[in-house]
């Protein structure tokens, strides 16, 4: 941005508000530079991204960027989907477009989708000067494209809860697919950390098989674990090894979780998804005789 201190005075304070602003100008709130932002924005050094919203053009591909610039634009919107889990419990994502909410999105623009919806005050939250919706809307939300795969993140980051996911569905009654979400809700009920877990909690409910809890917090000397499932009275362990625990790390972990769960007494079986998908019933049986076995 540097390159805007070669124009003049004027310019050089339009290159000041930039980098205090994160990359992004409004017109509204610098009326005076009228004139000096035309004349970047048909120099193509500013880019309008919305109206009266301009960014550099060295971050129009920053969708962080993109997203103060729409809160710029109105502070009332509300930034919803990939970018709000994004800016929440999934910073790995990185969204390929943003999505606003809110009564203004009328307007066209190619870095934003639009959507005419009202999200209730007391499921949004902000970040700085960013408004999105919280972990339990915005994962509500991303069922419809992501599966239970977007529920099981936001609760193993403990910033969503099923409480809250129920509450933010009470909240957005009468939506298109909220049959669907709550079917998903209640799917999540034991409350998995990734698909395979949801799917063997799905073969325990199936087969009539109680008596176990979920990521079970367990300490042993100085290490915690959560257990994936565990019967509590029968001092037995389920893991649910997806192919993220062949990782060098992982598999060093795993090993001394193993250890650590044999010196205090638990039995442990391990399954993986190809066993959860394509040996289901067998995957009941063993839990079954091992519980027998357990007395």
């Amino acid at each position: 941005m540097s390159i805007l201190l070669e124009h003049g005075r004027v310019n050089r304070e339009v290159s000041e508000l930039l980098v205090t602003g994160g990359g992004v100008i409004g017109r509204r709130r610098h009326p005076h530079l009228g004139a000096a932002l035309d004349h970047l924005h048909r120099t193509g050094l500013l880019v309008a991204v919305l109206p009266g919203i301009y960014v550099h053009r060295d971050l129009i591909t920053d969708w962080r960027v993109l997203a103060l610039a729409a809160c710029t634009w109105d502070s009332r919107v509300t930034i919803v989907g990939d970018a709000a889990a994004a800016l929440s419990f999934w910073p790995e994502l990185v969204p390929l477009h943003l999505e606003l909410a809110g009564r203004r999105c009328t307007s066209r623009s190619r870095f934003f989708t639009f959507s005419q919806r009202v999200v209730p005050p007391e499921l949004t939250m902000r970040m700085g000067e960013i408004q999105l919706t919280t972990p339990d809307l915005t994962a509500l939300d991303l069922t419809a494209t992501r599966g239970g795969d977007v529920v099981d993140r936001a609760l193993r980051s403990r910033m969503a809860t099923l409480a809250g996911m129920h509450a933010a569905l009470q909240l957005t009654s009468g939506r298109t697919g909220n049959a669907d979400r709550r079917r998903m809700l209640l799917d999540s009920r034991d409350e998995p950390w990734s698909e395979a877990e949801r799917l063997a909690h799905r073969h325990l409910r199936s087969a009539g098989i109680s008596g176990w809890k979920t990521n079970v917090r367990f300490r042993f000397g100085a290490r915690t674990y959560f257990l994936d499932i565990a019967f509590v009275r029968e001092d037995l362990v389920v893991e649910i090894d997806g192919l993220v625990h062949l990782s060098p790390d992982l598999f060093e972990s795993d090993r001394r979780r193993g250890n650590d769960l044999l010196l205090a007494g638990k039995r442990t079986l391990h399954f993986t998804w190809r066993m959860l998908t394509d040996e289901a019933g067998e995957f009941v049986r063993t839990v079954q005789r091992a519980r027998s076995a357990a007395g």
